[in-house]
């Protein structure tokens, strides 16, 4: 199975080889047929510290390191 891939800003670095992501995603309301936003933050291993807030990244899935991560530092994204 693929693992999946999102991107999303930067917004915390203060943990050491860990940062916290904000994911953003837009959908169409079933009833309403308004765009609604919705966001959900990850927590990425960052191994060298280089990604700072406010910096756009993609993250991919990956197998446990600790009891919050899930998920690594792929590249940072190019806006």
């Amino acid at each position: 199975m693929p693992k999946r891939i999102l991107q999303g800003k930067v917004v915390s670095d203060k943990n050491e080889q860990t940062i916290t992501v904000l994911v953003e995603r837009r959908f169409k309301h079933p009833l309403l047929h308004k765009t609604v936003r919705s966001s959900k933050k990850y927590r990425a291993h960052d191994a060298d510290n280089q990604f700072k807030v406010g910096d756009t990244v993609r993250i991919i899935e990956c197998a446990p390191i600790s009891k919050t991560k899930r998920w690594t530092v792929l590249t940072e994204a190019s806006v």
